[in-house]
């Protein structure tokens, strides 16, 4: 490639598919070198950033690759966002989601999935984290079953954390993957057979790659990670009875899922890969899809493994999806838990979809970490994560999701005290029956100054965090990432808007603190001015020198009438 910062690539002649070549064990990161953006490039494809080995990265066949997957898919992707901002539209005006009456056929339908593999059979308890080597190493040797891999929620896209993440996945698949920490501890990875079996969730149809344009326009996120990592692995991953797997994010229907088997097969055809050796599990993190669960199933039936509670999106997009709605205000977050009964409705109709299908029905996130030097609020963080698990298990989840390896041995404990079997596909759930109105019926709670507080606490220290490249920040002894501070960004809005006369949803019926305090925007505005107080010293916090930006972008999205679907959207802006 040339040195220049944009390079226009040509087409290339074909070659196979292949490894990153070596690189020094202890440090399997790529290094950006800042670079003004280049112009869009009028046809083919450019890169607009430069880093350090690069070219080992993203070699011309891949980007022959990226490139016809672009111009295949690209139009697609436009097409879905667009009906997704119809579909809000008509959620806005006071409709609500339902069932479709187009693909009856297909909920009626007497079919099942194709065969689960192997290495997807038994995923009782898998971890989940960002994509730079030390986590990886930790998540990949941590006894759990899987390891998801996240280039979404957990990974701020800078240039450097997408082609680091990508260098450390393939360091993994070929077993080189190794970190030397600046204390001089070594990690490395444990033999093949004792490690988690990987699964990378890519990023959501709406992100796209800043950083590489195809004929001028940039390329979808989760098209750039999917290729990228089946390029480099698909070939050494199925060699050894393995995927390459994915968790695909933050989908909203059958057609969306469409549109992820055609991208899927697409990069198959290139690969020479058989039609179906990619897996798939989709995660059910948005209303709309709770809707379409059989009609996903349907549309990637020849790939996918299974579907996932993702509840803390699940509740954003509650949020979101009823933002004008004001019979729909929830409470604050620590009271929308997994036994409210439109959440139990969306994970029981979720088993019942699956198992009917013979797709795995897996259970949502544990977010707690463990709490140091305090054994009573510890043991207490742990009975909260034992119950969620034995919930989940009880009512015929087949695997379920931690944050911090100290959770594995707690959530295995429980799922092989009450499943010895590797799933439980045959725990059919017929006696589950949810209609529409138990899906969107709204919990009963209350909003306290502390809940108030924290959501703004959480977005901020979050926000500044991601603005300085850091997608997953440990607050309050919870996992925060991009799901649960949306979850604190939505409610703060939909209550203020709702409530405050300023509000673009005010009706005329505020929304109160559990203490009588009318939540209006001089509240927000104190809360905003005490935070600095509140956090003190935050050289030492995550992105603690961003502190002031990421609240006036708070301040922003909370005050605009127009809500913003997903802050990562315009934060992203912000990012080199």
């Amino acid at each position: 490639m040339s040195p220049t910062a944009a390079t226009a690539i040509a087409p290339a002649p074909a070659s196979t598919p292949g490894t990153i070549p070596a690189r020094p064990a202890s440090r399997p990161a790529a290094v950006v070198s800042p670079v003004s953006a280049a112009p869009r490039a009028a046809d083919g494809l450019a890169l607009t950033e430069r880093a350090v080995g690069q070219e080992q990265v993203l070699p011309p066949p891949l980007l022959d690759l990226l490139q016809s997957l672009h111009r295949a898919i690209e139009p697609e992707r436009r097409a879905r966002l667009a009906a997704r901002r119809e579909r809000q539209a008509f959620f806005d005006a006071g409709g609500l989601p339902d069932f479709r009456a187009d693909t009856a056929h297909i909920r009626a339908g007497d079919w099942k999935v194709a065969p689960i593999p192997r290495a997807l059979q038994d995923r009782r308890v898998e971890i989940t984290g960002p994509t730079d080597p030390k986590m990886a190493i930790n998540a990949l040797n941590s006894g759990a079953q899987c390891y998801m891999a996240d280039f979404e929620d957990s990974t701020a896209p800078t240039w450097h954390n997408v082609l680091a993440g990508q260098r450390t996945m393939a360091a993994a698949v070929d077993g080189s993957l190794a970190f030397e920490a600046g204390n001089g501890k070594q990690y490395r990875l444990r033999p093949y057979e004792e490690r988690a079996v990987l699964i990378v969730r890519p990023r959501g149809w709406h992100l796209d790659e800043k950083h590489v344009r195809v004929d001028g326009q940039p390329i979808a996120g989760g098209l750039f990670d999917m290729a990228v990592f089946a390029w480099h692995n698909a070939r050494t991953l199925a060699a050894n009875d393995r995927g390459p797997y994915f968790y695909l994010p933050k989908l909203q229907s059958m057609e969306e899922a469409a549109l992820w088997e055609a991208a899927l097969s697409h990069v198959e055809v290139v690969l020479g890969l058989p039609h179906g050796q990619m897996k798939v599990t989709v995660l059910i993190e948005t209303l709309p899809a709770v809707f379409e669960m059989d009609e996903i199933l349907h549309a990637l039936k020849d790939r996918i493994a299974g579907l996932n509670c993702g509840r803390w999106d699940y509740i954003f997009s509650y949020l979101k999806t009823f933002r004008a709605h004001a019979d729909k205000v929830l409470p604050e977050r620590g009271q929308v838990t997994m036994t409210q009964p439109f959440l139990k409705a969306y994970s029981e109709l979720l088993i019942r979809t699956c198992h009917r299908r013979g797709a795995h029905a897996m259970g949502g996130m544990a977010a707690q970490i463990p709490i140091a030097h305090d054994a009573a609020a510890n043991e207490q963080a742990l009975a909260r994560v034992r119950a969620d698990k034995l919930r989940e298990v009880t009512a015929g989840h087949d695997g379920t999701w931690v944050a911090h390896p100290a959770l594995i041995p707690v959530a295995r404990a429980i799922f092989d005290q009450h499943m010895p079997t590797p799933h439980q596909q045959h725990l059919l759930r017929e006696d589950v029956q949810v209609g529409r109105d138990d899906l969107i019926r709204p919990c009963e709670g209350t909003i306290t100054r502390a809940g108030f507080d924290n959501n703004v606490e959480v977005c901020v220290r979050y926000m500044a965090a991601w603005l300085d490249g850091n997608g997953c920040v440990p607050i309050h002894w919870l996992m925060e990432d991009a799901a649960t501070a949306e979850i604190a960004r939505a409610q703060l809005w939909q209550w203020l808007h709702h409530s405050d006369p300023r509000g673009c949803q005010a009706d005329g019926s505020p929304v109160y603190l559990d203490d009588g305090t009318t939540i209006d925007f001089d509240l927000f505005e104190r809360t905003l001015a005490a935070l600095p107080g509140r956090l003190g010293d935050t050289i030492h916090l995550p992105g603690g020198g961003r502190i002031g930006e990421a609240t006036a972008l708070l301040d922003q999205l909370t005050r605009a009438c127009q809500f913003i679907d997903f802050l990562t959207l315009p934060a992203y802006a912000r990012l080199s």
